[in-house]
């Protein structure tokens, strides 16, 4: 049977490993810290789980590779550039790769699937996205996701691979509108949460929605997205979700922000990773750079990395001009 390998034993990849694996397809999920499955193995951060019979667990890098015939990477983003610069000497080039992971690199401000792109060339290749928490996945609960990619045949093998009674994939060639899309929807999560935090409430919250679409479009379209992106499964419905719940880091992190803790503490406290803490940082100045306004991204930005008081940033934000509006 063909053996898809998911790389990145995070609250993601094992749900997408488990999920998979529950259908009877071999299954491998890699990471730094797992042992091989045995009678009497539990899965990170789903303990209460059952070990599917078909799922492999390793912590070997070449084993997980052996044979695979997809690769599924749900690492951070701060770690996919490292994973992908593993790859080719050890991955026949016709090995699709679908990505699951979100952000933006930090240091360079790139896009998910610019670095793929790069480290893999002439290589089949697809992103994964839309509104979705692991725990959810790993329930068996309904979702509906985006897959995009530049590869007709890649789209036209994984859109019907993925697709089951669980999981609705909507196909798409907007690889940089998907991509971009779930980067910013972190941040502007961390905004609402913010601004929960600080007790605005429910109508507080629906604006900061709202007006962070408005910035997600706007940036997206400037570097490349479709418009309707934005609006759709990858765009309006990713950030909803992350901006709405309390199973979101992101938001998590932004409720502790709000509350007055310093930055340091709720990081250490979540013990998680916090994707759009790291994307802002790259967010502010790939905005900056290309003369996109962001205000949103821009005051998230000062709390979080200039010591700026998260009421200070809802007081700049309120006060701005009609003008700047849109």
């Amino acid at each position: 049977m063909p053996k898809r390998t998911v790389l990145g034993a995070g609250h993601w990849g094992v749900a997408l490993a488990v999920t998979l694996a529950r259908r009877g397809e071999a299954v491998c999920l890699w990471g730094r810290a797992l042992q091989p499955a045995g009678p009497r193995s539990v899965l990170p951060h789903f303990p209460d789980v059952p070990v599917p019979p078909t799922l492999s667990l390793s912590c070997a890098w070449e084993e997980a590779l052996d044979d695979a015939a997809e690769l599924v990477i749900a690492v951070p983003s701060h770690g996919v550039r490292e994973l992908l610069a593993r790859l080719p000497a050890c991955l026949p080039r016709s090995v699709p790769i679908t990505l699951t992971s979100k952000g933006l690199e930090r240091d360079t401000q790139a896009r998910l699937d610019e670095i793929l792109a790069e480290q893999l060339p002439g290589r089949p290749w697809g992103v994964l996205s839309g509104p979705s928490f692991a725990s959810d996945l790993v329930a068996g609960r309904p979702l509906a996701m985006t897959l995009a990619s530049h590869f007709p045949d890649y789209l036209a093998m994984q859109v019907p691979a993925w697709r089951s009674e669980q999981l609705r994939i909507y196909p798409s060639t907007d690889v940089a509108g998907v991509c971009l899309a779930g980067a910013i929807k972190n941040v502007l999560a961390i905004a609402a949460g913010i601004s929960d935090g600080l007790g605005y409430g429910d109508s507080a919250r629906a604006a900061l929605i709202t007006r962070g679409l408005a910035e997600l479009r706007r940036l997206g379209v400037a570097l490349g997205g479709q418009a309707d992106t934005f609006v759709g499964l990858a765009g309006a419905g990713d950030l909803i979700l992350t901006a709405s719940s309390d199973l979101s880091r992101n938001r998590r992190f932004g409720l502790g922000i709000g509350a007055g803790k310093p930055v340091e503490q709720v990081l250490r406290e979540l013990g998680e990773e916090v994707e759009g803490w790291r994307s802002s940082h790259a967010l502010y100045h790939l905005a900056e750079e290309k003369g996109i306004e962001m205000p949103i991204v821009r005051e998230v930005y000062r709390v979080l990395y200039e010591g700026r008081s998260a009421r200070a940033a809802s007081a700049a934000l309120m006060q701005r001009g009609l003008a700047e509006a849109d």
